[in-house]
């Protein structure tokens, strides 16, 4: 008689299967209970804050390397890792299900946040620029308007009836939000790709859709004229490679683990990319950008309560407009240090109120409902 530890060994479809073993080469794969992604998450938002505090202070743009500011290469980051575990979650769910959890983790945050903004922040910097709500609710863009014509995530009014005004950065109360809407779009790209069996049985398809993206920016001012140089089009061109360079890192995952010896190679890779070549460099470096960030966050210590509570996306969110709200009660004469430390005072209340009132409860129902 056959023993069940040989039968284990055999059977297709158990563990001990040849074919369902990990391909893992060298290093070690991500633990999702042990990183510190959501403290990387969190100081690539304060990176935000803080390169965001130069345009609303009047101060410029703030440090530049390689075409990008702070916030630039911050958002990069957040594409990069975005790439990595939603592929991820692509990969691991079907197609409703994926969805419903991506729509469950951006939109109802999104939308609390629109509602805020015209119900408290635009009301309070409208009556110190005129010592009255009156007509508050009629000036354009109203109020209501402000809500309805932004809630699908793209962002066409930036202002609340005028607000806010007599600061240095006037008329846009957030402007942080207007990547969330290339991020949905890139969500539903890897839905896409998710549904060809090619792209989960081999990693190279999606190198060659990473390949692809980086050749469309390299490529832009060729293809502009056939697309009316479309800002969206653009932007999306822009950001595409660095969620997909976290992608490509994701499909490699069972084959390259994380270690410090990969570490080293993506470093210098990365740094002969941005470094050495000009226009698309920061996006051929993605992959070795987001493989990283992933290795730091196996080693860099994180505090107990932000890995377990992930409050990033409520101060990439909300960031903006405190530090709106605090120009227009004059905190941008303070100076860039003083005024980055007090919109990160007043930001991470409401950043933790999002989390655990509207984030955290609405991804819990969603699991649920599977």
């Amino acid at each position: 008689m056959l023993n069940r530890e040989f039968i284990e060994k055999q059977l297709p479809g158990t563990a001990q299967d040849p074919r369902n073993r990990p391909l893992m080469r060298f290093g070690k794969p991500l633990d999702p209970r042990n990183n510190s992604l959501n403290f990387i998450r969190l100081i690539l938002s304060l990176m935000v804050l803080f390169a965001h505090s130069f345009y609303i202070v009047g101060a410029g743009n703030g440090p530049i390397f390689k075409d990008e500011n702070l916030g630039g290469w911050a958002v990069a980051g957040f594409f990069g890792i975005s790439g990595y575990l939603i592929t991820g979650s692509r990969f691991n769910n079907r197609l409703g299900v994926y969805l419903m959890h991506r729509v469950a983790r951006i939109i109802p945050a999104f939308l609390v946040c629109l509602v805020v903004m015209a119900a408290v922040f635009a009301p309070i910097a409208y009556y110190v620029q005129h010592s009255s709500l009156h007509g508050f609710f009629q000036t354009p863009t109203t109020p209501a308007n402000s809500i309805f014509a932004n809630m699908f995530l793209k962002i066409h009014n930036y202002d609340i009836a005028g607000t806010p005004a007599g600061v240095p950065y006037p008329g846009a109360w957030n402007g942080s939000l207007w990547t969330l809407y290339f991020e949905f779009l890139c969500y539903l790209l890897v839905a896409v790709l998710g549904t060809f069996a090619f792209f989960k049985k081999s990693p190279w398809p999606m190198v060659a859709a990473f390949v692809l993206s980086v050749a469309i920016w390299a490529n832009l001012e060729r293809i502009d004229p056939y697309i009316q140089n479309n800002a969206d089009f653009n932007l999306l061109a822009r950001l595409v490679p660095f969620f997909l360079g976290g992608a490509v890192v994701k499909v490699f995952s069972k084959r390259i683990g994380l270690s410090w010896q990969g570490a080293t190679v993506a470093a210098v890779l990365a740094a002969a990319a941005i470094l050495g070549l000009e226009g698309f460099g920061n996006q051929l470096a993605a992959p070795f950008l987001a493989y990283l960030l992933l290795w730091i966050s196996t080693w860099l210590p994180s505090p107990k309560l932000v890995m377990t509570n992930d409050v990033s996306y409520g101060a990439y969110v909300y960031a903006f407009p405190v530090q709106q709200l605090l120009a227009v009660f004059g905190a941008y004469h303070w100076g860039v240090w003083w005024f980055t430390l007090a919109a990160f005072i007043a930001t991470m209340p409401l950043a933790i109120a999002s989390w655990l009132a509207v984030e955290q409860p609405i991804m819990r129902l969603a699991r649920r409902r599977v």
